[in-house]
């Protein structure tokens, strides 16, 4: 037992020594700048540190996200893979300690008396009671092939955790996103209402003027023609919002409340207005794919140093203690005791090329981890880069698309007047409403198409992101 305990401490001592080669993060693979130069480049503060409640400021969009956080099924299934992966960490952990098992038995045999006393009849009734308690085939881990594969979990454990990260991101942001683009349809349904009730009243007024003989049926038809084009753009929108609720339910994963629905007005739904990039180098190391590919990374790097360890011998000992008796009553007794000592070493001599070629697999996954955490930052590199370019003009965009309305409307005003007063014609006039019509419905587009960047910009920043370069063990 003395041997057994020195062995336990030598392996205690050994354990954090591993064949892994040392891990050293790629040299991120994009420009030290985005291509669209932003006010707050040089600041160390981005959108990947804002929470989501900083940026989505209306009350009833923050509710609805909080109740998709409680109740989408996507999410679920996410963290459900966190408490697996975390599951199977422990289980590969639990490998560098011995497992103690305790074992206890009682056999009763028979055998013939003549087999122990020649000539002697009839037979001997045995019993026996036995107890012991230890291990067996414990590893010890002399260079590091059980921590190795320990680490590896661990990694897979924390890439499990960043993916989760991603979904919830990935799902603010899409529920942020139906939200406001339920409102924008609300608002389109708005104005679709509004041009058709115009038209009604000019096609109601041109059917007077034609029964009246002051206008020809041609100006008639195409009065008519518009309003029924209204009619019909009105039951497109109508559909249109209800399939944006029916998104937005999907997403919650249950019926959201009417009180926190949108009742359109788009520009009342509370979005900050500026999103901070930051450095490229703060944050895309940050955002949690990229955070996951990292961790990908280095369980593949792991893994080397297991493969790197079969080459070397492996030494397992097996070991109990207890207590043996044929009474019951005698079976913790003086001169009962019993123990056993079992070290193994098995030495690889001859195995055709396996470990070779395992350790030649691990390198290639790492190389593989490599590439796909380099492309997954080049992916968000390029995300970043996107959402960027469209806030550098999304606001000229507006500015002219609110001065075509302005000047749509005059003008239809305008058009209206000297067709009152017989100067134009009608067909004038028509071309001046289809231009206002048209324009509204450019510049809810467009600022729709704002709201959504922000939200764009923040999920591709990754927002909420915690600092730091990586978590640890919470056990």
């Amino acid at each position: 037992m003395r041997s057994l305990l020195v062995a336990l401490m030598a392996a205690t001592a050994l354990g954090g020594c591993t064949l892994a080669p040392r891990y050293e993060r790629p040299v991120l693979p994009v420009g030290s700048s985005w291509p669209t130069s932003t006010p707050t480049e040089t600041s160390n503060v981005s959108g990947a540190d804002l929470a989501w409640r900083d940026v989505f400021q209306d009350p009833r969009l923050q509710a609805v996200i909080a109740l998709s956080l409680e109740q989408n099924r996507d999410l679920r299934v996410a963290v459900a893979n966190i408490e697996q992966a975390r599951a199977q960490y422990r289980i590969q952990r639990a490998d560098l300690l011995p497992g103690i098992n305790a074992n206890g038995s009682y056999t009763r045999s028979s055998q013939p008396a003549g087999a122990a006393i020649p000539g002697q009849t009839g037979s001997f009734k045995l019993d026996q009671y036995t107890v012991s308690a230890g291990f067996s085939a414990y590893e010890l881990d002399l260079f590091g092939r059980v921590r190795s594969l320990s680490n590896a979990a661990l990694q897979s454990f924390f890439a499990t955790e960043e993916n989760r990260r991603a979904v919830q991101i990935s799902l603010i942001s899409e529920v942020a996103n139906a939200y406001l683009t339920l409102a924008a349809d609300q608002d389109l349904l708005a104005i679709t209402l509004d041009t058709l009730a115009s038209r009604e009243a000019g096609l109601d007024l041109n059917r007077k003027r034609f029964e009246a003989g002051a206008a020809s049926e041609l100006d008639l038809r195409q009065v008519e023609t518009l309003a029924e084009q209204a009619r019909s753009d009105a039951a497109v929108a109508k559909a249109q919002v209800e399939r944006d609720r029916n998104a937005l339910r999907l997403l919650v994963g249950a019926e959201v409340p009417a009180a926190q629905l949108p009742q359109g007005d788009l520009k009342a739904v509370g979005v900050l207005a500026d999103i901070p990039a930051g450095l490229p180098s703060e944050v895309l190391t940050r955002r949690p794919d990229v955070r996951a590919a990292e961790h990908t990374l280095q369980a593949r790097n792991a893994n080397i140093g297991a493969a790197r360890a079969a080459f070397f011998p492996r030494i397992t000992l097996t070991g109990s203690e207890g207590s043996v008796s044929p009474d019951l009553s005698g079976l913790f007794g003086s001169g009962t005791r019993t123990w056993s000592f079992a070290p193994q070493i098995v030495l690889p001599i001859f195995a055709g090329g396996a470990n070779i070629a395992n350790l030649k697999g691990a390198e290639a996954q790492r190389d593989a981890a490599v590439a796909q955490y380099e492309k997954a930052v080049q992916t968000a590199f390029r995300e970043v880069s996107d959402a960027l370019a469209t806030r550098a003009t999304i606001n000229e965009r507006i500015a002219a698309q609110e001065r075509l309305v302005e000047a749509a409307t005059v003008t239809q005003r305008l058009t209206q007047a000297r067709y009152d007063r017989g100067v134009d014609s009608y067909l004038a006039l028509l071309d001046a409403q289809r231009t206002l019509y048209a324009a509204r419905q450019t510049l809810l587009a467009a600022q729709l198409a704002r709201a959504a960047n922000r939200v764009e910009l923040y999920r591709a920043l990754g927002g909420g992101a915690p600092t730091g370069t990586a978590p640890t063990d919470r056990g």
